[in-house]
């Protein structure tokens, strides 16, 4: 019997769509040039970080702000950590046209957060607003002119923050990082501390034009 041509065109479609359902699938082809993964980037060196205590010891900071100049002896023999944070942030520039954003009257002003900097906030920048110094309490009074490290509640939380007493605070004694002492004005710092604020936060916060490094005077000023 002879099989019309119909029949055979069905039985050879069936026969393909059996074939499609059973064929192997195809494999993607495997890259033999595969780019490995970046590795996260290594904090960049800062000038003090092998500073040994002596040298940074004979490093003081003047903070040249739009109310004159403060100037800052420093105590690495009671917080060496933070001294050295504080000397890298202001000889990297990273303190260049920030503000004292943080102002109690008749108690203190506070400085140095990379975010109140003029212009674009790069990542290096926000990276190193971001790295914490471990907490260094010690036996220097919180007394007028002493400069400390600032906090959250947390320990360990310091970061680039710090603040300049104009009144004297027992309570924080041992209990914050004070790391240096304003040798030269004062007065300015006063200036600051009565701008008009709302809730500690000043209407026009004082920028610091440049803060630099250097060595220090045998016989600071008055």
């Amino acid at each position: 019997m002879k099989t019309s041509p119909a029949v055979i065109i069905i039985i050879l479609s069936a026969f393909g769509a059996m074939s499609g359902q059973t064929a192997p699938p195809t494999k993607a082809p495997v890259k033999t040039n595969v780019r490995p993964a970046p590795s996260p980037a290594s904090p960049a060196a800062e000038p003090f970080d092998r500073a040994d205590v002596k040298t940074m010891a004979s490093q003081c900071v003047s903070l040249d702000t739009e109310k004159g100049i403060i100037e800052i002896e420093l105590f690495p023999e009671s917080a060496p950590e933070s001294v050295r944070n504080f000397l890298n942030l202001t000889a990297t520039g990273a303190l260049d046209t920030t503000t004292f954003s943080r102002v109690v009257p008749n108690f203190v002003i506070q400085g140095g957060d990379l975010y109140s900097r003029e212009g674009k906030m790069t990542a290096a920048l926000g990276n190193r607003a971001r790295k914490t110094v471990p907490d260094e309490p010690n036996k220097i009074l919180h007394e007028r002119g002493i400069v400390s490290m600032a906090r959250g509640d947390d320990a360990n939380t310091a970061t680039t923050n710090f603040f300049i007493l104009l009144s004297s605070a027992p309570y924080l004694d041992n209990k914050f990082a004070a790391f240096g002492r304003v040798t030269k004005g004062i007065a300015v710092a006063e200036a600051i501390n009565k701008m008009p604020v709302v809730e500690e936060k000043p209407d026009k916060p004082v920028r610091i034009k440049k803060a630099t490094t250097s060595v220090c005077r045998s016989e600071p000023p008055a």
